[in-house]
Protein backbone atom coordinates (compact mmCIF):
# COMPACT_ATOMS: atom_id res chain seq x y z
CA UNK A 1 0.00 0.00 0.00
CA UNK A 2 1.39 3.35 -0.99
CA UNK A 3 0.22 6.96 1.19
CA UNK A 4 0.05 10.07 -1.29
CA UNK A 5 -0.01 13.16 -0.06
CA UNK A 6 -2.67 15.89 -2.48
CA UNK A 7 -3.69 19.44 -1.50
CA UNK A 8 -1.97 20.49 1.34
CA UNK A 9 -4.60 23.85 2.36
CA UNK A 10 -4.55 25.47 5.61
CA UNK A 11 -3.21 22.21 6.45
CA UNK A 12 -2.24 21.08 10.02
CA UNK A 13 -2.30 24.08 11.73
CA UNK A 14 -4.93 22.70 14.40
CA UNK A 15 -2.61 19.64 14.94
CA UNK A 16 -0.05 21.38 16.10
CA UNK A 17 -1.79 22.87 19.62
CA UNK A 18 1.14 22.60 22.11
CA UNK A 19 0.06 20.02 24.41
CA UNK A 20 1.24 22.69 27.10
CA UNK A 21 -2.27 24.25 26.20
CA UNK A 22 -4.29 21.85 28.64
CA UNK A 23 -7.36 21.81 30.21
CA UNK A 24 -7.81 23.80 33.29
CA UNK A 25 -7.70 22.33 36.70
CA UNK A 26 -10.83 21.30 38.09
CA UNK A 27 -13.36 22.66 34.97
CA UNK A 28 -15.25 19.24 33.17
CA UNK A 29 -15.46 19.78 29.41
CA UNK A 30 -18.42 18.71 27.65
CA UNK A 31 -18.34 17.60 23.92
CA UNK A 32 -21.56 16.82 21.56
CA UNK A 33 -21.37 14.84 18.39
CA UNK A 34 -24.39 14.76 16.26
CA UNK A 35 -24.98 13.31 12.54
CA UNK A 36 -28.31 12.56 10.58
CA UNK A 37 -27.57 8.95 10.72
CA UNK A 38 -26.47 6.58 13.51
CA UNK A 39 -24.77 8.35 16.92
CA UNK A 40 -20.89 9.06 16.93
CA UNK A 41 -20.81 7.33 20.73
CA UNK A 42 -17.42 7.18 22.13
CA UNK A 43 -17.01 3.81 21.40
CA UNK A 44 -17.29 4.28 17.43
CA UNK A 45 -14.43 4.29 15.07
CA UNK A 46 -15.09 8.25 15.30
CA UNK A 47 -15.39 8.75 18.86
CA UNK A 48 -12.37 6.40 19.35
CA UNK A 49 -10.23 9.09 17.58
CA UNK A 50 -11.96 12.05 18.59
CA UNK A 51 -11.50 10.73 22.58
CA UNK A 52 -7.67 9.81 21.55
CA UNK A 53 -6.50 13.30 20.41
CA UNK A 54 -8.68 15.19 23.53
CA UNK A 55 -6.97 12.69 25.90
CA UNK A 56 -3.52 13.84 24.24
CA UNK A 57 -4.24 17.48 24.87
CA UNK A 58 -5.39 16.85 28.33
CA UNK A 59 -9.14 16.47 27.73
CA UNK A 60 -9.72 12.91 29.46
CA UNK A 61 -12.50 11.11 29.30
CA UNK A 62 -14.49 9.93 32.93
CA UNK A 63 -12.02 12.59 34.01
CA UNK A 64 -12.57 16.19 33.13
CA UNK A 65 -14.53 15.01 29.70
CA UNK A 66 -17.73 14.60 29.41
CA UNK A 67 -19.26 12.80 25.77
CA UNK A 68 -22.52 12.73 24.77
CA UNK A 69 -23.78 11.57 21.01
CA UNK A 70 -27.19 12.06 19.24
CA UNK A 71 -27.97 10.93 15.97
CA UNK A 72 -31.15 11.27 13.51
CA UNK A 73 -31.04 7.98 11.91
CA UNK A 74 -32.21 9.39 8.34
CA UNK A 75 -35.20 11.45 9.60
CA UNK A 76 -33.49 15.27 9.10
CA UNK A 77 -36.40 16.61 11.06
CA UNK A 78 -35.40 15.94 13.72
CA UNK A 79 -32.13 17.80 13.91
CA UNK A 80 -33.07 20.64 15.92
CA UNK A 81 -34.81 18.61 18.27
CA UNK A 82 -31.44 16.57 19.00
CA UNK A 83 -29.56 19.96 18.70
CA UNK A 84 -32.03 21.21 21.65
CA UNK A 85 -30.99 18.13 23.89
CA UNK A 86 -27.42 18.89 22.83
CA UNK A 87 -28.04 22.38 24.41
CA UNK A 88 -29.47 21.66 27.39
CA UNK A 89 -26.82 19.15 28.69
CA UNK A 90 -24.19 22.03 28.25
CA UNK A 91 -22.11 21.21 25.91
CA UNK A 92 -19.24 23.45 25.23
CA UNK A 93 -18.76 21.95 21.62
CA UNK A 94 -19.98 19.82 19.20
CA UNK A 95 -18.82 17.74 16.74
CA UNK A 96 -21.49 16.88 13.50
CA UNK A 97 -21.27 15.52 9.88
CA UNK A 98 -23.59 16.69 7.28
CA UNK A 99 -24.89 19.99 5.83
CA UNK A 100 -28.29 19.77 7.43
CA UNK A 101 -26.72 19.22 11.01
CA UNK A 102 -24.66 22.23 10.66
CA UNK A 103 -27.23 24.40 9.71
CA UNK A 104 -29.32 23.38 12.89
CA UNK A 105 -26.16 23.64 15.05
CA UNK A 106 -25.93 27.41 12.97
CA UNK A 107 -29.39 27.99 14.36
CA UNK A 108 -29.06 27.10 17.59
CA UNK A 109 -25.82 29.29 18.45
CA UNK A 110 -23.74 26.02 19.05
CA UNK A 111 -19.61 26.45 19.23
CA UNK A 112 -19.51 23.89 15.96
CA UNK A 113 -16.47 21.78 14.37
CA UNK A 114 -18.05 20.03 10.55
CA UNK A 115 -15.72 16.95 10.27
CA UNK A 116 -17.19 16.04 7.07
CA UNK A 117 -20.33 16.10 4.68
CA UNK A 118 -21.22 19.99 4.99
CA UNK A 119 -20.31 20.95 1.23
CA UNK A 120 -18.58 23.94 0.19
CA UNK A 121 -19.39 26.19 3.26
CA UNK A 122 -18.68 29.57 1.22
CA UNK A 123 -21.04 28.53 -1.60
CA UNK A 124 -24.09 27.48 0.36
CA UNK A 125 -23.59 30.55 2.60
CA UNK A 126 -22.88 28.64 5.61
CA UNK A 127 -19.86 30.73 6.61
CA UNK A 128 -18.54 34.07 5.39
CA UNK A 129 -14.93 32.57 4.38
CA UNK A 130 -13.00 29.59 4.40
CA UNK A 131 -10.23 31.93 6.73
CA UNK A 132 -12.88 33.72 8.62
CA UNK A 133 -15.54 31.39 9.12
CA UNK A 134 -17.87 33.90 11.55
CA UNK A 135 -20.38 32.95 14.03
CA UNK A 136 -19.37 29.86 16.25
CA UNK A 137 -18.44 27.28 13.09
CA UNK A 138 -15.03 25.37 12.28
CA UNK A 139 -14.02 22.29 10.91
CA UNK A 140 -12.63 20.30 7.84
CA UNK A 141 -14.09 21.76 4.49
CA UNK A 142 -14.50 20.22 1.08
CA UNK A 143 -12.92 20.51 -2.48
CA UNK A 144 -15.66 19.18 -4.61
CA UNK A 145 -14.18 20.23 -7.79
CA UNK A 146 -10.59 19.01 -7.57
CA UNK A 147 -12.10 15.92 -6.37
CA UNK A 148 -15.13 15.71 -9.11
CA UNK A 149 -12.86 15.72 -11.23
CA UNK A 150 -9.80 13.34 -10.04
CA UNK A 151 -13.26 10.42 -9.18
CA UNK A 152 -13.86 10.89 -12.84
CA UNK A 153 -10.67 10.75 -14.18
CA UNK A 154 -10.22 7.29 -12.28
CA UNK A 155 -13.63 6.05 -13.18
CA UNK A 156 -12.69 6.51 -16.51
CA UNK A 157 -9.33 4.28 -16.11
CA UNK A 158 -11.50 1.70 -14.61
CA UNK A 159 -13.89 2.21 -18.02
CA UNK A 160 -11.91 3.86 -20.75
CA UNK A 161 -15.31 3.54 -23.16
CA UNK A 162 -16.92 5.96 -20.50
CA UNK A 163 -19.31 8.26 -22.14
CA UNK A 164 -22.38 8.42 -19.72
CA UNK A 165 -22.31 9.16 -15.97
CA UNK A 166 -24.93 8.66 -13.72
CA UNK A 167 -24.86 10.75 -10.46
CA UNK A 168 -27.27 9.97 -7.57
CA UNK A 169 -27.30 13.04 -5.01
CA UNK A 170 -30.07 14.29 -2.33
CA UNK A 171 -31.65 17.21 -4.42
CA UNK A 172 -33.06 18.42 -0.31
CA UNK A 173 -29.49 18.66 0.69
CA UNK A 174 -27.95 22.00 -0.80
CA UNK A 175 -24.20 21.19 0.45
CA UNK A 176 -25.13 18.08 -1.52
CA UNK A 177 -26.29 19.50 -4.46
CA UNK A 178 -23.51 22.31 -5.06
CA UNK A 179 -21.36 19.02 -4.49
CA UNK A 180 -23.39 17.53 -7.10
CA UNK A 181 -22.86 20.86 -9.41
CA UNK A 182 -19.26 20.78 -8.91
CA UNK A 183 -19.28 17.07 -10.02
CA UNK A 184 -21.59 18.05 -13.00
CA UNK A 185 -19.83 20.53 -14.19
CA UNK A 186 -16.02 18.11 -14.17
CA UNK A 187 -17.68 15.41 -15.83
CA UNK A 188 -19.00 18.10 -19.00
CA UNK A 189 -15.13 19.46 -19.04
CA UNK A 190 -14.02 15.54 -19.29
CA UNK A 191 -16.67 15.61 -22.43
CA UNK A 192 -19.12 12.84 -20.55
CA UNK A 193 -22.52 13.07 -20.56
CA UNK A 194 -24.25 13.44 -16.89
CA UNK A 195 -27.46 11.52 -15.98
CA UNK A 196 -28.46 13.32 -13.12
CA UNK A 197 -30.24 11.50 -10.48
CA UNK A 198 -32.08 13.53 -7.91
CA UNK A 199 -33.36 11.63 -5.06
CA UNK A 200 -35.16 13.17 -2.08
CA UNK A 201 -36.66 9.86 0.19
CA UNK A 202 -35.93 5.97 -0.36
CA UNK A 203 -38.79 5.33 -3.01
CA UNK A 204 -36.90 7.91 -5.20
CA UNK A 205 -34.36 5.39 -5.58
CA UNK A 206 -36.74 3.16 -7.64
CA UNK A 207 -37.20 5.58 -9.84
CA UNK A 208 -33.57 6.17 -10.73
CA UNK A 209 -32.81 2.87 -11.26
CA UNK A 210 -35.54 2.60 -13.71
CA UNK A 211 -34.01 5.41 -15.24
CA UNK A 212 -31.10 3.88 -15.48
CA UNK A 213 -32.30 0.85 -16.77
CA UNK A 214 -34.07 2.43 -19.70
CA UNK A 215 -31.14 4.27 -20.46
CA UNK A 216 -28.17 2.70 -19.32
CA UNK A 217 -25.17 4.52 -18.29
CA UNK A 218 -21.53 3.47 -18.49
CA UNK A 219 -20.77 4.56 -15.00
CA UNK A 220 -22.05 5.84 -11.68
CA UNK A 221 -21.06 8.61 -9.09
CA UNK A 222 -23.07 9.07 -5.74
CA UNK A 223 -22.79 12.03 -3.63
CA UNK A 224 -22.47 11.11 0.09
CA UNK A 225 -25.22 12.34 2.09
CA UNK A 226 -27.50 10.41 4.67
CA UNK A 227 -30.49 9.50 2.77
CA UNK A 228 -27.67 8.02 0.15
CA UNK A 229 -25.55 6.20 2.55
CA UNK A 230 -28.95 4.74 4.16
CA UNK A 231 -29.58 3.57 0.52
CA UNK A 232 -25.82 2.53 -0.34
CA UNK A 233 -26.36 -1.40 -0.50
CA UNK A 234 -29.37 -0.75 -2.83
CA UNK A 235 -26.93 0.90 -5.12
CA UNK A 236 -24.15 -1.46 -4.61
CA UNK A 237 -26.74 -4.38 -5.68
CA UNK A 238 -27.81 -2.70 -8.95
CA UNK A 239 -24.28 -1.80 -9.94
CA UNK A 240 -23.64 -5.18 -9.72
CA UNK A 241 -26.10 -6.73 -11.45
CA UNK A 242 -25.42 -4.07 -13.95
CA UNK A 243 -21.97 -4.73 -13.65
CA UNK A 244 -21.25 -1.16 -13.57
CA UNK A 245 -18.07 0.61 -12.43
CA UNK A 246 -19.07 3.33 -9.49
CA UNK A 247 -17.30 5.09 -7.83
CA UNK A 248 -17.72 6.62 -4.27
CA UNK A 249 -17.06 9.32 -2.00
CA UNK A 250 -15.54 8.30 1.06
CA UNK A 251 -13.59 4.47 2.05
CA UNK A 252 -16.67 3.71 4.12
CA UNK A 253 -18.52 2.91 0.58
CA UNK A 254 -15.59 0.74 -0.87
CA UNK A 255 -15.43 -1.34 2.83
CA UNK A 256 -19.07 -1.90 2.85
CA UNK A 257 -19.19 -3.27 -1.08
CA UNK A 258 -19.00 -0.07 -3.60
CA UNK A 259 -16.31 -0.91 -6.01
CA UNK A 260 -13.60 2.04 -5.11
CA UNK A 261 -13.78 4.90 -3.08
CA UNK A 262 -11.68 8.49 -3.54
CA UNK A 263 -12.05 10.75 -0.72
CA UNK A 264 -10.88 13.02 2.19
CA UNK A 265 -9.53 10.06 4.42
CA UNK A 266 -11.96 10.00 7.71
CA UNK A 267 -8.86 9.35 10.19
CA UNK A 268 -7.42 12.23 9.70
CA UNK A 269 -11.00 14.64 9.54
CA UNK A 270 -11.71 13.27 12.89
CA UNK A 271 -7.92 14.03 14.19
CA UNK A 272 -8.47 17.54 13.33
CA UNK A 273 -11.76 18.02 14.45
CA UNK A 274 -10.65 17.21 17.68
CA UNK A 275 -7.71 19.26 17.80
CA UNK A 276 -9.93 21.99 16.62
CA UNK A 277 -12.88 20.76 19.62
CA UNK A 278 -9.51 21.22 22.06
CA UNK A 279 -8.65 24.67 20.99
CA UNK A 280 -12.42 25.69 21.41
CA UNK A 281 -11.58 24.57 25.06
CA UNK A 282 -8.84 26.64 25.67
CA UNK A 283 -10.70 29.49 24.58
CA UNK A 284 -10.78 29.97 20.94
CA UNK A 285 -13.86 31.73 19.53
CA UNK A 286 -15.07 29.00 16.76
CA UNK A 287 -15.57 31.27 14.18
CA UNK A 288 -11.89 32.50 14.57
CA UNK A 289 -10.85 29.42 13.64
CA UNK A 290 -9.85 28.55 9.80
CA UNK A 291 -11.60 25.73 8.20
CA UNK A 292 -9.22 23.64 6.97
CA UNK A 293 -8.76 21.11 3.49
CA UNK A 294 -7.60 17.99 4.59
CA UNK A 295 -4.25 16.09 3.23
CA UNK A 296 -4.76 12.34 2.68
CA UNK A 297 -7.15 11.24 -0.03
CA UNK A 298 -7.09 7.36 0.08
CA UNK A 299 -8.43 5.34 -3.25
CA UNK A 300 -9.78 2.37 -2.02
CA UNK A 301 -10.64 -0.53 -4.57
CA UNK A 302 -12.36 -3.43 -3.42
CA UNK A 303 -10.95 -6.02 -5.67
CA UNK A 304 -13.89 -8.49 -4.01
CA UNK A 305 -16.71 -6.71 -5.36
CA UNK A 306 -14.99 -6.82 -8.69
CA UNK A 307 -14.14 -10.31 -8.66
CA UNK A 308 -18.17 -10.78 -7.68
CA UNK A 309 -19.22 -8.96 -10.10
CA UNK A 310 -17.16 -9.58 -13.15
CA UNK A 311 -15.21 -6.53 -13.60
CA UNK A 312 -11.84 -6.24 -14.46
CA UNK A 313 -9.48 -3.58 -12.79
CA UNK A 314 -7.11 -2.40 -14.97
CA UNK A 315 -3.44 -2.97 -13.86
CA UNK A 316 -2.70 0.92 -13.65
CA UNK A 317 -5.54 1.42 -11.45
CA UNK A 318 -4.90 -1.26 -8.88
CA UNK A 319 -0.98 0.31 -8.53
CA UNK A 320 -2.84 3.66 -8.05
CA UNK A 321 -4.32 2.53 -4.66
CA UNK A 322 -3.48 3.41 -1.16
CA UNK A 323 -5.66 0.10 -0.29
CA UNK A 324 -6.79 -2.92 -2.17
CA UNK A 325 -9.81 -5.17 -0.03
CA UNK A 326 -9.39 -8.72 -1.46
Amino acid sequence: MRRREFLGGLGCASLLVPCSAVAQSGKVYHLGTLTPIAPITAESRGGKILTKVLDERGFKLGQNLTFEARGALGDVTMLPALIAELKAKNVDAIVIIGYPTAMAAKAAGIATVAASGIGDPVETRLIESLAHPGGKITGISDVAATLSAKRLSLLKEMSPKLTKVAMLWNKDDLGMTTRYQASAKAAQALGLTVQALGVREPDDFNEAFSAMNDDLPDGILMVADALTILNRERVFEFAATRKLPAIYEFDQFARDGGLMSYGADSSESFERAAALVARIFNGANPGDLPFELPTRYPLVINLKTAKATGLEIPPTLLALADEVIE
